[in-house]
């Protein structure tokens, strides 16, 4: 057990999709695992374990941000054993050709701030995907047909955000999208020697000012999930 997990050793799979909203986490075990099981409730952060085409998988929300996230990606690697981390979640895309419920496939996630800069300090690193997790997620998106983007997005650290300047720069250069989790885990994923991605779903456009209704969102994410899972087992 952890501070945040109570999961005793071995209910935690080597391989962990991150929802950032525990009720999705719960939703996703629910629908894509079999035999799901609760292994941990603290804190209202819901992780489940259960069996995916025979391999075994942990599902555990990541809550909102990089510093939440940043709590249960250090516990789930450094005393759960996990090797294997898929971030699932939503962005707002920030380019004309991203179109609401497109999935994004993050072969890089910029930033301005993360947990990890103190210890970085001055560096200026720059957190990428796995290129293995990567190749297959795309390969996976492809085959269901999904509209899928690959590049590079834009972690933040604010979900409120009062830098037009910024975005409008972001966009100029190409960033696909923004969310709020990626970028720290990736950056975690390189220091423990794990494999990360980020499979996101597009919820909301920055340009268009689309959205998408609530109600439909969970129902929209099933290829998310199912991409994550064809991906990590590939």
């Amino acid at each position: 057990m952890t501070p945040h997990i109570r999961a005793a050793k071995g209910e935690i799979a080597e391989t962990v999709l991150m929802p950032g909203d525990p009720l999705r986490a719960k939703w996703a075990a629910e629908t894509f695992l079999e035999s799901p099981r609760l292994v941990n409730d603290v804190r209202g952060m819901l992780g489940f374990t259960g069996m995916w085409n025979g391999n075994e998988v942990t599902i555990h929300g990541s809550g909102m941000g990089m510093p939440s996230l940043s709590i249960y990606a250090n516990e789930l690697i450094s005393q759960y054993g996990a090797k294997t981390l898929i971030r699932i979640g939503s962005c707002g895309a920030m380019q004309k050709d991203v179109a609401i419920r497109d999935v994004i496939l993050a072969m890089t996630a910029s930033t301005i701030s993360t947990p990890s800069r103190g210890i970085l300090r001055e560096l200026n690193y720059a957190p990428c995907a796995d290129w293995t997790l990567l190749k297959a997620a795309e390969a996976a998106a492809l085959a269901k047909a999904s509209n899928v983007h690959v590049g590079g997005i834009y972690s933040s650290d604010v979900f409120y955000d009062e830098r037009p300047d910024l975005t409008e720069q972001m966009t100029r250069h190409g960033v696909l999208a923004v969310e709020m989790e990626a970028a720290e885990l990736y950056t975690l994923a390189a220091r423990h020697d794990c494999r990360a991605l980020a499979v996101l779903t597009v919820s909301d456009h920055l340009l268009t000012h689309e959205a998408l209704p609530s109600e439909d969102r969970q129902s929209s994410f099933g290829d998310m999930v199912e991409i994550a899972l064809e991906a990590a087992f590939a």
